[in-house]
């Protein structure tokens, strides 16, 4: 049986427009006015808003396993609250273990993931080693699916040497993919702890002092330097600071292909969370920490014109009891990461398009259309179109509600949302053509499949 989805706003690559839209087979069937009912299963999406399915690009789902600092949510709980947010496919990344194949990595994250998934689900691929070995592999992995790496320049277990990196970009342009980096000079980092620990400043207060913009800045240029020599397309990840913005537009204005993830902690939280009583500013320990309200201001201003590509949430959930309290006495201690899947539709609806800093076609190119294009999924995922898979989020832009971790599915024992009042919520999400979510409540689990990724398809 087809259902049709009837008396909505959909939000097609062309613009929002007033249609029916037709599901069969688990695919997008036809798009019109007045289409036929027939045997079809009818939903009545009146003054509601129907939306491509969401992608989070970010997603760190059962990692540190077996620690003491393991993630709160592994890949059911964590794609079951995606689910209930709207988003229909996340990208996790996989990480080898230090001197290991990727394809050692990747069968670990597909062991975790299948069978357990409640949405769809793709893999960007961490390099923490590089040789002829890893190299060949890069290969195996384009057949797999993988299409998206990513490096860092912070963290002595992950981070890769200037010149690794110019080697691993060229040769992931060669497959026509795209590497992402986190951006901290890692040095400088190690160095700010040290000075903060030296002075006495031992409380969550003190993360932010570690790591100040500069830092982020700094390796946000080095690495764009380094992709103008390789010649090379490259994302990103978390951008937080003004100052890393500049290095951004600076890059695009010399004819520099390159693309920006933000977050929405890094649009809606400032640096006066790690200011908070008692030991309450842990629960904002995560990296880069939130900024200014300057630079809080100058990301919006990059959403509005086109700057940032892709808004994912880095979503790595540690509880706060037990976990990030191993920290209490030291703050270089204190798990990075928070939680974010759940709410981040949400969140940028009412304090992005109902604020007026975004409009709801800004939405859809950050969290749906950009995604897609970008990791290789574009036209099955991210679009509303006649062919594409019938993953759907059908959005209620007048429904008010709060935010309480007490009500949330993610599996954490806290949001750093708490309490902030939201109007606009996924009613209804479909998951390749299956309702999965009516109500805000899950109907469906573990119905989550791979992604098999193509390339990289660039717009800029």
């Amino acid at each position: 049986m087809s259902i049709l989805i009837q008396n909505g706003t959909l939000f097609l690559p062309e613009g929002p427009v007033k249609a029916d839209l037709r599901v069969e087979g688990g695919r997008i069937a036809a798009i019109g006015p007045g289409l036929p009912v027939g045997d079809a299963q009818v939903l009545d999406a009146s003054g509601k808003l129907v939306f491509p399915g969401f992608i989070d690009t970010h997603t760190h789902f059962e990692m540190n396993k077996g620690l003491p600092n393991e993630t709160a949510d592994d890949w059911f709980t964590g794609s079951r609250a995606a689910l209930a947010g709207g988003t229909t496919t996340v990208l996790d990344f996989a990480e080898p273990e230090r001197g290991a194949s990727l394809a050692s990595a990747l069968e670990t994250w597909h062991r975790r993931a299948g069978g357990a998934a409640c949405c769809n689900y793709g893999f960007h691929m961490t390099i923490k080693d590089w040789d002829q070995r890893i190299r060949a592999e890069l290969r195996d992995m384009t057949a797999a699916g993988v299409t998206s790496y990513k490096v860092y320049m912070a963290y002595d277990n992950l981070r890769l040497p200037d010149g690794v990196i110019y080697e691993v970009l060229q040769a992931v342009a060669e497959e026509g993919g795209v590497t992402g980096c986190h951006c901290e000079n890692g040095d400088l980092v190690t160095q700010g702890i040290r000075t903060q620990k030296a002075a006495g400043n031992l409380s969550p207060a003190a993360h932010p002092l570690s790591r100040p913009a500069a830092v982020e800045a700094e390796a946000v240029t080095r690495y764009l330097t380094i992709a103008e020599l390789a010649g090379a397309p490259v994302n990103i990840v978390h951008l937080s600071t003004a100052r890393g913005l500049e290095a951004v537009r600076a890059a695009r204005a010399r004819g520099q292909k390159l693309y920006v993830e933000t977050c929405p902690q890094y649009l809606l939280l400032d640096e006066s969370c790690y200011r908070l009583p008692g030991f309450e500013g842990a629960k904002y320990v995560f990296s880069p920490p939130a900024r200014s309200l300057a630079d809080q201001a100058a990301l919006w201003g990059a959403i509005r014109s086109g700057d940032i590509d892709t808004v994912g949430t880095d979503h790595c959930s540690f509880d706060f009891h037990g976990v990030k309290e191993l920290g209490r006495a030291d703050f270089s201690q204190i798990p990075n990461g928070l939680p974010g899947v759940e709410h981040r539709p949400a969140l940028l609806y009412t304090f992005g398009v109902r604020a007026g800093r975004m409009t709801a076609e800004d939405l859809v190119r950050l969290l749906a259309e950009q995604p897609a294009k970008l990791f290789g999924m574009w036209p099955q995922k991210g679009c509303l179109a006649v062919g594409s898979d019938a993953d759907l989020t059908i959005f209620d832009p007048d429904w008010r509600w709060t935010i309480r971790a007490s009500e949330q599915v993610q599996n954490v024992d806290y949001t750093p949302y708490e309490g902030l009042e939201l109007q606009g919520r996924t009613h209804t999400v479909l998951l390749g053509g299956e309702i999965a979510v009516r109500e805000g409540k899950v109907l469906r689990e573990r119905r989550g499949r791979y992604v098999r990724r193509g390339p990289a398809q660039f717009w800029r």
